[in-house]
C-alpha cells in the first residue's frame, strides 16, 4: 500500500506542468508583466488546487479498497466454518446414535469408546471454531 502511494505520489509531481508565462503576449496585449505573472499565479493555484483534489481522491480510494479487502476478509473468516459444521452435523448425529445403543460385550464396550473419542474430537474441534452445540 505504501507502494502505491508513492507511485501517487510520483506521478502527481510528474504530471504537474511547469509555469510557462509568455512576456512578449502578455506585452502585445496590454497588460503588465505583473498582471501576467500574477494571472498565471492564480491559474497555478487552480491547476495545484485540482491536481491535490485528485491525489487526495486517489488516496481515499486506495484506503477504501483496502478497507473493503479487509473486510471481506474478515466475513470470509467468520463464516468459513459454517459450511463445514452443516456437513458435519449429519455425521455428529450418527456417532450420538451409535453411542445411543446398548452393547454387551468387552469388544463392543471398546468400540463404543473409540466412537466416544471421535465424537469428543469433532465437538472440540467445532468448538476451537467457534461452533458451540445449541440445547435442543
Amino acid at each position: 500500500m505504501k507502494e502505491n502511494q508513492e507511485e501517487l505520489d510520483k506521478e502527481m509531481t510528474d504530471a504537474q506542468p511547469e509555469p510557462e508565462i509568455d512576456v512578449e503576449a502578455a506585452e502585445d496585449s496590454g497588460i503588465s508583466e505583473a498582471e501576467a505573472e500574477e494571472f498565471e499565479t492564480a491559474k497555478l493555484k487552480a491547476e495545484l488546487e485540482e491536481m491535490e483534489d485528485k491525489y487526495l481522491r486517489a488516496r481515499a480510494e486506495i484506503a477504501n479498497m483496502a478497507n473493503r479487502g479487509k473486510n471481506e476478509r474478515e466475513q470470509l473468516q467468520k463464516y468459513r466454518s459454517q459450511d463445514l459444521a452443516k456437513k458435519l452435523l449429519p455425521s455428529i448425529d450418527n456417532l450420538e446414535r451409535a453411542l445411543a445403543t446398548e452393547v454387551s460385550d468387552d469388544q463392543g464396550a471398546g468400540l463404543k469408546k473409540g466412537v466416544e473419542m471421535v465424537l469428543e474430537s469433532l465437538r472440540n474441534a467445532l468448538e476451537e471454531e467457534g461452533i458451540e452445540k445449541i440445547p435442543a
